[in-house]
């Protein structure tokens, strides 16, 4: 007899990729940290789902963000965080050597538009390309050079057909998540991947929330800290960091609602797209 279906949302099957890294002052991260430069990586989720094909939660580093800084005001940015990412550390490249084509992924949620999140969304032309309305500002092409460098953002990043195949998570079911305020967004209609709002870093920021993975369940965090230790220690940022931060208020207000997710359930994974530690971590309970 053929056993039963599971209960619930489908079963997916995650894994983590670092597309690219840059370098930042460890203090400046945290304020345990140390007055010397460290490594930031830049996460990739890759999610395979059933019937959704290959789902990606952000893009990383392309090699792209060299020619889209030379010059001012977009030179300040690879002169505060320099950033390595050969191509063959792109998401795609790291992608084609497991088999998956460019073409093969269907969806990337896109946590916020910085660099960091999506310098390589030019390399998936077919996807659908899922973020909050309000991480991006009405009228942004026409937005000056100055106002973006100030927001960390290089327009270049965006594919030309952007609007065409952009979605918003708004539009997708609301649905309650244990120990946040905030319902969550049901962002493929079954379950399996919840959307989160995690504004404070920036507008819009968008999270992922996944119960049900080949291992324990899983919360990709973006930028909502930068290290997992202000979440279970209170080391939050430096100071300095309000200059680049969308709203410090609402930035640990975010982090209080994580601990109290972390507290409702303890069995999940909390992974800050920067913080090497906690992806190290999240790979080897995921299997690889």
């Amino acid at each position: 007899m053929a056993p039963a279906p599971e209960a619930g949302p489908p079963r997916v099957r995650l894994s983590l990729l670092v597309a690219g890294a840059c370098r930042q002052i460890e203090r400046v991260a945290r304020r345990g940290g140390r007055w010397r430069p460290v490594r930031f990586p830049a996460l990739v989720g890759v999610v395979r789902h059933p019937t959704a094909g290959v789902v990606l939660f952000d893009a990383g580093y392309a090699p792209r963000f060299h020619a889209e800084t030379v010059r001012l005001p977009y030179r300040l940015y690879r002169q505060l965080t320099p950033v390595d990412c050969p191509p063959e550390q792109t998401a795609a490249a790291q992608l084609a050597a497991i088999g998956i084509a460019p073409d093969d992924v269907s969806t990337i949620i896109v946590s916020h538009f910085h660099a960091d999140h999506v310098g390589g969304l030019n390399d998936f032309p077919a996807a659908r390309l899922l973020h909050l309305r309000s991480a991006l500002p009405p009228g942004w092409r026409g937005r000056s050079a100055i106002a973006n460098a100030r927001h960390g953002f290089l327009p270049g990043h965006l594919p030309p057909d952007f609007e065409a195949r952009a979605e918003h998570a708004e539009d997708r079911r609301r649905v309650p998540v244990a120990g946040l305020t905030d319902a969550g967004f049901d962002l493929l209609g079954d379950g399996s991947l919840i959307g989160i709002d995690l504004s404070g870093h920036t507008a819009g920021q968008l999270g992922l929330l996944i119960r049900r993975t080949q291992g324990p369940p899983v919360a990709l965090l973006a930028d909502a800290c930068w290290h997992i230790r202000a979440i279970t220690a209170g080391e939050l940022p430096h100071p300095v960091t309000r200059l680049i931060t969308w709203d410090s208020g609402a930035y640990r207000r975010r982090i209080g609602a994580l601990r109290r997710l972390a507290a409702a359930e303890p069995e999940l994974l909390l992974v800050p797209s920067h913080c090497e530690a906690s992806i190290d971590v999240a790979r080897r309970a995921l299997g690889g």
